[in-house]
């Protein structure tokens, strides 16, 4: 699936992962492919993810939200 994380300045990220995890305003949950739509609130925190590589990065967040649509994570985050 692909996922781009944006940022007001910079598009941090963009490419294909196998996972993605996000600390959400009720607790972090996990997107894997073929995820169902979803919109959430994400706080502050890291979003870990999983390339097709299988290797992990971190992106520290202040906040923002995530749309899941059609196999595709868009991030908005500060």
């Amino acid at each position: 699936m692909n996922i781009e994380i944006i940022t007001p300045d910079e598009t941090v990220f963009e490419g294909i992962v196998k996972l993605a995890q996000f600390p959400g305003i009720d607790g972090s949950f996990e997107i894997l492919n073929m995820h169902a739509p979803l919109i959430s609130v994400l706080k502050k925190g890291k979003i870990k993810i999983q390339d097709d590589q299988n290797q992990i990065q971190f992106f520290e967040i202040k906040g923002g939200v995530v749309e899941v649509l059609k196999n595709k994570i868009l991030v908005l985050a500060e």
